[in-house]
């Protein structure tokens, strides 16, 4: 290899290298990827979303494609032998040092390839390079046949959610699960005062209320585990022009069925083949996606809202770690990760409403413009990642001060009021409403006022027994037991 072929190589090597982290227009590439709370998940993460990522996943589709094409009868193409097949597939490991060859052929070319400016092309020049020389030689004019690059494109991408929706989305999502049911399980007795437009209501638990969470998730949870991704394998309209001049007795739909079932071996999120489509698979399942992600998303972010609430009340304690509150503020704990988790969030909502409402657009039969947006996933979900993580963080810092909680439920003593007004109507006073609100509207009365009202009432002694036994600390209805069984 000349230095003229390795120069380019350098050049790329070289950039990589002197890129300070501090520089980054990207905090996920630059503050948070040095933080050990974040590191882990940001780094698979871009293993599956970043550009090498998505150029490992086109060489995967290419690869078994020319080999499901040597194994299809009809097609002209010769059988491979089994080390000609792992000759192939030995090129999906693909280091760091293959994707640069890559974007070198695409960017300032490579060897004897010119320039392409065409990331599909060059990883074709790729693949011919790296089995030049060996028995596959013959077989290289079978590379990307009758394919346009919409097909290696969307299937890798396919790959690419599939595979980051297994790894790093629903292992962070059933964390979280999993740690609301514990709340609410730890938290089953600990009654707290609700508010409903703000204002103090009636009593509730706890653990009831992280169990509300719990359900929610969990239902877009199991939404998002039944989720099929399709994707498309039919060349430049959708109709398997080139296919079916060069091969017109293949069935080419059955292929393309076989050859996309081939990959959901062992997957957890499985690709779908889309028979009709036009150059581009319409994306509808990418807008049904990314609603699923932004409805769970809009749990978490009400979960951390309601935490910074109750964490403002003195409710909810925070354990003291090594960082700083305030940069003047010492005795300051604030709920940063809590922050950070609903900052993050709004960030890949914004971005996952506009993917859902874009991405099924398109001009006639192909437009460019989905394939800039789609290069912006990795970043959402990584402000979905840190969303996550942060909010783990947070409630694993936080604990119920029960002190704290009831001092201020008993503040409000009215709250035991829609439950001595229900106890009147089922004893047919029609006039119970009324009376309450004469009691407690605007006003707030104290426990002696309730039992003064209630020995006052022409009713039966053991009614006004059930009444006194209402108390803001034990009104609380099938809230505890809601908390455990549901």
């Amino acid at each position: 290899m000349g230095l003229k072929n390795l120069l380019p190589l350098f050049i790329g090597w070289l950039m990589m290298a002197t890129v300070d982290s501090l520089e980054a227009l990207c905090p996920f590439d630059g503050r948070y990827r040095e933080d050990d709370r974040y590191a882990p998940e940001l780094n698979r993460l871009a293993s599956h979303m970043s550009e090498r990522g998505l150029i490992a996943n086109r060489l995967r589709m290419e690869g078994e494609y020319l080999i499901a094409l040597s194994e299809e009868p009809g097609v002209g193409l010769r059988g491979f032998s089994d080390v000609e097949k792992s000759l192939v597939r030995g090129l999906y490991g693909f280091p760091i040092e293959d994707a640069r060859i890559v974007k070198a052929i695409e960017t300032t070319g490579y060897k004897n390839f010119p320039r392409t400016r065409h990331d599909v092309r060059s990883l074709g020049y790729f693949m011919k390079d790296k089995l030049e020389g060996t028995s596959l030689e013959d077989v290289l004019p079978w590379l990307h046949f009758a394919l346009t690059s919409e097909d290696a494109t969307n299937i890798a991408y396919g790959l690419m959610l599939s595979d980051t929706l297994s790894e790093v989305i629903l292992p962070l999502g059933d964390e979280l699960h999993d740690q609301l049911g514990s709340l609410a399980d730890k938290y089953k007795d600990p009654p707290m005062l609700a508010r409903t437009h703000g204002q103090p209501a009636v009593p509730t638990i706890f653990g009831k209320e992280f169990k509300n969470f719990f359900a929610r998730l969990g239902r877009q949870l199991d939404q998002l585990g039944d989720y099929q991704v399709l994707v498309k394998l039919n060349g430049a309209v959708g109709n398997y022009n080139a296919h079916h001049a060069a091969y017109p007795n293949v069935d080419w739909l059955a292929f393309t069925q076989r050859f996309i079932e081939k990959f959901n071996k062992g997957r957890e999120i499985r690709l779908k083949p889309n028979l009709v489509t036009t150059q581009i698979e319409p994306h509808d399942t990418y807008a049904e996606l990314f609603d699923n992600l932004r409805r769970m998303n809009k749990v978490v972010m009400q979960l951390d809202k309601d935490m910074w609430r109750y964490i403002s009340d003195e409710w909810i304690k925070q354990k003291a770690d090594d960082a700083p509150g305030s940069s003047t503020m010492p005795q300051k704990i604030n709920p940063e990760d809590l922050e950070r988790g609903w900052g993050n969030l709004e960030i890949a909502n914004a971005m996952y409403d506009m993917f859902s409402r874009v991405l099924p657009e398109n001009m006639l039969q192909r437009a460019l413009f989905d394939s800039t947006i789609e290069r912006t996933f990795g970043f959402a979900l990584a402000a979905h990642m840190l969303g996550y993580r942060s909010t783990i963080i947070g409630l694993g810092k936080s604990g119920v001060n029960e002190e704290k909680a009831k001092a201020a439920l008993n503040e409000h003593p009215e709250v035991i009021a829609e439950g001595l007004q229900t106890i009147l109507r089922r004893e047919g006073r029609t006039d119970a409403y009324d009376q309450l609100v004469e009691l407690t509207k605007g006003r707030k009365g104290t426990m002696d006022d309730f039992r003064q009202f209630i020995d006052g009432l022409d009713i039966p002694d053991t009614v006004k027994e059930e009444m006194r036994s209402l108390t803001p600390e034990t009104y609380t209805g099938l809230a505890k037991r809601i908390a455990e069984e549901c």
